[in-house]
Formats: structure tokens, C-alpha cells, sequence
């Protein structure tokens, strides 16, 4: 076996603190997917409360790996390109898979809850590639956003927890169920639209 090299390891030597932050991120995102899958598995709604802390605990790290750049003045490329990543993860497909295990099951929900990922991703590829013409200069500090940022899809995990808490999961979800063409829909899945149409909208958000 191969001794170790200083190369092996030079991608962790480039990392930045607010860059373990934002893997902070995206382990608490995964962790979400599993709980969820957990309780796909158990039916014990303990675990789609433990999905939602865990998309939370997210946010706080998503928070903070901004803050912590700012504050120690130093970002790359790589930290941006790592923090949509894990956004995707936490507050794109975590939300949609929670959704899908609270009950979300039907054709035309999967329809919308993959519609729901995909204005995400193409959310943050436009403001990956849009960021220093928003900022006027290179450099220079983004002063809005274009569309609503893919976080703000904690408000659905909040959602979800509440219905946990109350019990109305699967068949007691929010809205029941319509039957169209001989498919399902579940009209509580409609948000995920609405959040996902926000996201690819024009709307100017100012940045904090």
C-alpha cells in the first residue's frame, strides 16, 4: 500500500471553516432522508419529527457557514458550489421525500414534489451563475435575490411537523385525497408548487 501523500489531501487543506459548516448542512439533510425512510418503515411519527429537526439543524448550519465567511472574509468557488449542493439536499429533496412519506404518494404529487426539486436546483444554478452580476461588481455583496431562496422551504417542514404532531399523517393528512382521471392527489402537495413557482419566479427578495 501507498504511503500517504501530502496530495491525497489537499482538497481538505482548501476548506475554510464556514466549508465544514456547510457539510454540517448536508449531513443534518441526509439525516433527515433517513429518518424519513425510518418512518416509511415504522409508521412511528416520532421519526418524520426527527426529519424536521434535522432539516432545522440544517438552516442553523446554513446560517452560520454565511455568517462565518463574512466574517473571517474568506469564500471560494468551491464553498459556493458546496453550499448549493447541500441546499439541495436539505431543503430540496429532504422536504419532497418527507412529503412523499407523510402521505404525498399519489402520481400527481410525486409529479409535483419532483417539480418542487427541480425549481430548486435550477433556483440555485441561476444564482450560481448570476451572483456577481447581481452584485454590480466582482466581489461585491449580492443585495437580493431573484426568486426565493430554497430555504424558505422550511416553512413546508414546519408544516409537515405540525401534522405529525397532530396525527394527521397518511390517511388523516391535511385536505384528504382527490381522485382525478384516475389518479391521486393530495391538494396539501399544491404548496410544494406554489413554493417550488416562487423559486423560478422574478420576485426580488432583498438579502439580509
Amino acid at each position: 500500500m501507498l504511503a500517504p501523500t501530502p496530495k491525497r489531501f489537499s482538497m481538505i487543506r482548501e476548506f475554510h471553516l464556514a466549508d465544514w459548516f456547510t457539510l454540517g448542512n448536508a449531513v443534518c439533510g441526509v439525516g433527515a432522508l433517513f429518518s424519513t425512510l425510518s418512518y416509511i418503515e415504522t409508521h412511528d411519527a416520532r421519526h418524520v419529527l426527527y426529519a424536521c429537526a434535522l432539516v432545522l439543524a440544517a438552516l442553523v448550519f446554513d446560517v452560520l457557514d454565511g455568517r462565518i465567511a463574512r466574517w473571517r472574509q474568506k469564500s471560494s468557488a468551491m464553498g459556493r458550489e458546496l453550499d448549493s449542493l447541500a441546499d439541495v439536499i436539505s431543503f430540496g429533496v429532504a422536504p419532497a421525500l418527507l412529503a412523499y412519506g407523510c402521505g404525498m404518494q399519489g402520481l400527481y404529487d410525486r409529479v409535483v414534489l419532483a417539480f418542487f426539486v427541480a425549481c430548486g436546483v435550477s433556483r440555485l444554478a441561476r444564482y450560481n451563475v448570476t451572483a456577481e452580476a447581481l452584485a454590480g461588481s466582482p466581489g461585491g455583496k449580492v443585495k437580493y435575490f431573484e426568486g426565493t431562496p430554497i430555504p424558505t422551504s422550511i416553512a413546508l417542514v414546519g408544516l409537515l411537523a405540525l401534522a405529525a404532531w397532530q396525527g394527521a399523517l397518511r390517511e388523516q393528512l391535511w385536505g384528504g385525497a382527490w381522485e382525478l382521471g384516475g389518479f391521486t392527489l393530495h391538494p396539501l402537495v399544491l404548496l410544494f408548487a406554489l413554493s417550488g413557482s416562487l423559486m423560478i419566479s422574478r420576485i426580488r427578495i432583498p438579502k439580509l
